[in-house]
C-alpha cells in the first residue's frame, strides 16, 4: 500500500483508501489501475455506496447519475468523478475533484500510462488529489477550467468517437468493392502516426491536398452510387479538407518569402 503522509501545514489530502463507485468499464479499469499503483481500493461498488471508511470516493458513473451518486456519499470525504464534460457543481456540497482519462476504455480495460488526464478541484487539496492520482497512473495531467470543459470534451470526442464514425463510413464504401477493414487498418495507423509526428497540415495527403478536383469529383460520384446516405458527410469533409490544405499552402508561401 502506498504511504501518503498528510502535510498538516497545507491542504494536501491524505488518501490511503479510495472507494470506486460504478461497476462499468471505467470503474473496473480505474479500480484495477489504482490498486496496482498501491492504493487500497474498495470497489468498484454499485450506485448507492456511501464511501464509509474511505478517504476519498471516485464516481465512475454516467454523467446523468453523478449528482445522485454524490448525494449518497457520507460527509467528510473528498468526492470526484471521471466525466470529461461535467463540472464540479454536481458534487456539492462535498470537497470535489475530477479526473477524466483522455483514453478510450473498452471491455478489455485500459492502459492509462502516458495518456492525458483532465483534472480539476474546488479546493487546493481536492486539486492536489486529482493530480496525485493522475501521476500515480503515469498520466499527463492538465488542469481544465470549468468554462472550458465542453470544448475540451468536444475535442476528445472529435479525436476519438468521430474518428470511428469516419472509419465506419470508409468500411461502408469499401465493402461495396470488396475492401475489408483489415486492409484499411495499416493506412489508418500510418495516418495517425503522421499526424502525431508532423501535425495536421503537414500530414495531409490525397487528391484534395493536391488540388486534383477531377479525382475528387469521381470519388463523389462513386460515393453517391455506393452509399448515398454518406454523400453529405463526404461533401462536408471535402470542404473542411480544402480549408486545411489552403492553410497549409498559405503557410508554405509565407515560409518561402525572403526575410
Amino acid at each position: 500500500m502506498r504511504e501518503l503522509e498528510r502535510d498538516t501545514s497545507s491542504d494536501t489530502p491524505s488518501c490511503r483508501r479510495l472507494t470506486v463507485v460504478g461497476p462499468g468499464r471505467v470503474g473496473h479499469a480505474m479500480a484495477d489501475a489504482l490498486a496496482a499503483a498501491g492504493y487500497e481500493i474498495d470497489g468498484p461498488l454499485g450506485r448507492g455506496a456511501d464511501g464509509a471508511g474511505a478517504d476519498a470516493v471516485l464516481l465512475c458513473v454516467p454523467d446523468g447519475e453523478i449528482a445522485r451518486a454524490a448525494a449518497e456519499i457520507s460527509a467528510g470525504r473528498l468526492v470526484g468523478h471521471c466525466s470529461g464534460a461535467t463540472g464540479l457543481a454536481v458534487l456539492a456540497p462535498h470537497e470535489a475533484f475530477s479526473l477524466h482519462p483522455l483514453m478510450t476504455v473498452t471491455a478489455e480495460g485500459a492502459d492509462f500510462a502516458g495518456a492525458g488526464a483532465a483534472i480539476a478541484g474546488n479546493t487546493p487539496g481536492a486539486l492536489a488529489l486529482a493530480r496525485e492520482l493522475a501521476d500515480a497512473l503515469d498520466m499527463q495531467p492538465v488542469e481544465i477550467a470549468e468554462s472550458d470543459r465542453a470544448a475540451y470534451h468536444a475535442a476528445a470526442s472529435i479525436a476519438s468517437n468521430f474518428l470511428i464514425t469516419l472509419e465506419a463510413a470508409a468500411e461502408r464504401i469499401g465493402a461495396t468493392v470488396g475492401l475489408e477493414r483489415e486492409q484499411l487498418v495499416p493506412l489508418v495507423r500510418a495516418t495517425v502516426e503522421n499526424w502525431a509526428r508532423l501535425g495536421s497540415e503537414r500530414a495531409l495527403t490525397g487528391p484534395v491536398a493536391r488540388g486534383d478536383e477531377a479525382t475528387v469529383a469521381r470519388q463523389r460520384n462513386a460515393v453517391a452510387e455506393a452509399a448515398p446516405e454518406l454523400l453529405e458527410l463526404f461533401d462536408a469533409l471535402v470542404s473542411a479538407t480544402r480549408a486545411l490544405a489552403s492553410g497549409h499552402e498559405s503557410a508554405r508561401e509565407r515560409e518561402a518569402q525572403p526575410a
